[in-house]
């Protein structure tokens, strides 16, 4: 049989199965619950009003809408959008190492929301880098050859970025198989999620400790409390509890706003995923302390803690890494939950601390005029994160992501689950 007669056969199926699909998905695309609220009233004005800024920045240049300079040309989009949420995002390679190759089916129950938030904290925090550039159409120079940095950081950090997207998107894409119905295609996609999961990790591994290493070139802008050859090591350390804690955070709040979404198998393991993520955090941030307790002595750090720049340092480490360090495992030891979640925000504060002292804060600390972003780009920083908390909240309200059993043969395909839904 020619290839022209089996097409010529397969035509009708396709085309019943492409009229069952078109209503499908213009039901989909219909609100799950009230459209009125105040979170939506709130977040639409932010990217309503992000979306006017973004039309001036790129009609007139970043100085319309930015305090950035050619003195300061990284400032609050680079310090937050990408070095802090790329951070953040770190939760979903540290579960897929977790459940995939230490094979520990306790967290295999959040997997897909872990890399669904890193995907979406990939595709946004990262996409945010095309606000950042000045000549935003050379965004692709990297992909097409035409000035190769094959030497640079930075260029390896945007391959990283791109394919590591891609990996991320192979790995949830049996989700997204199962919503539509395709039992045969989710089939193909689950096989392949191994080979994703393992080139994710590697490029995970390589691109948050890159992300440090981009700063090294800035010896002599960094403040001594910061700066170190180490930085690398310490990104890519602090970038696991960093994204750990991420998912106890974003878990909690998604667990009570989606808990209709959530299946009986997450239901019943929640608060003991919880002790568990808390108590690698614990110990993962106590080597963080004392790999930096290692770099602060044999920097020769100590003249700088009776400074000012000193107690911001020590505020930012003992405030918001040995303290919440102190939480988790108490908390964790004595299964107090409020604690473990308590702990997770602090960390996160840290962090921000962390990177922001790196990119922003200290950087350039002895300049006389320093850098202070404009309310404008605050918020488009407030309009990126909205616009990814629409997207999750649309993906969750429709796709198997919390309850995670429809891939599992519970249910047999996601559609009509969806389709009687939005009835």
């Amino acid at each position: 049989m020619t290839p022209a007669i089996r097409f010529t056969e397969a035509a009708p199926g396709l085309r019943q199965e492409f009229r069952r699909f078109v209503p499908f998905l213009l039901a989909e695309l219909r609100p799950k619950g009230p459209v009125v609220t105040p979170f939506n009233a709130i977040t639409a004005a932010i990217m309503l009003t992000t979306a006017v800024l973004l039309t001036i920045r790129f009609a007139t240049g970043l100085g319309s809408i930015t305090n950035l300079s050619q003195d300061v040309p990284w400032g609050l989009w680079i310090g937050f959008d990408v070095v802090t949420g790329v951070a953040f995002a770190g939760g979903a390679y540290v579960l897929t190492f977790l459940v995939y190759i230490l094979r520990i089916e306790k967290y295999h129950a959040i997997v897909r929301v872990t890399v669904l938030n890193g995907f979406l904290a990939y595709l946004f925090y990262a996409g945010a880098l095309l606000l950042d550039l000045g000549r935003p159409w050379n965004v692709i120079n990297p992909i097409i050859g035409n000035s190769f940095g094959v030497s640079s950081v930075l260029f390896l950090v945007a391959w990283h970025f791109m394919l590591y997207m891609m990996a991320q998107f192979v790995e949830f894409s049996p989700a997204v198989a199962e919503w539509l119905g395709w039992r045969r295609v989710r089939r193909i996609l689950g096989g392949l999620t191994a080979g994703a999961v393992i080139f994710g990790i590697t490029l995970s591994i390589l691109h948050q400790s890159g992300l440090g290493a981009l700063f090294l070139m800035a010896r002599e802008k960094v403040h001594p409390l910061w700066y170190s050859e180490f930085i690398p090591i310490l990104f890519l350390v602090s970038s696991v509890f960093a994204g750990l804690s991420m998912v106890i955070f974003e878990g909690s709040i998604t667990h009570k706003v989606f808990h209709h979404r959530v299946g009986s198998r997450l239901a019943a393991t929640h608060d003991d995923i919880v002790f568990g993520l808390g108590r690698i955090c614990a110990g993962v941030m106590l080597v963080y302390l004392f790999m930096q307790t290692l770099v602060f002595v044999h920097q020769q750090r100590a003249p700088f803690l009776a400074t000012g720049w000193g107690a911001w340092y020590l505020l930012e480490l003992v405030g918001f890494v040995a303290v919440p360090a102190g939480l988790y495992a108490y908390g964790c030891l004595r299964r107090r939950l409020p604690l473990v979640k308590a702990a997770a925000a602090m960390a996160l504060i840290g962090i921000v601390l962390n990177r922001l002292n790196l990119t922003v804060i200290g950087f350039k600390w002895y300049a006389p005029v320093r850098y202070v972003p404009t309310w404008m780009e605050i918020v488009v920083t407030l309009g990126v994160i909205s616009a990814e908390l629409w997207v999750f909240r649309w993906i969750v309200n429709r796709m198997p992501v919390l309850d995670f059993a429809m891939g599992h043969g519970e249910r047999s395909t996601a559609r009509p689950v969806a389709a009687r839904s939005a009835a």
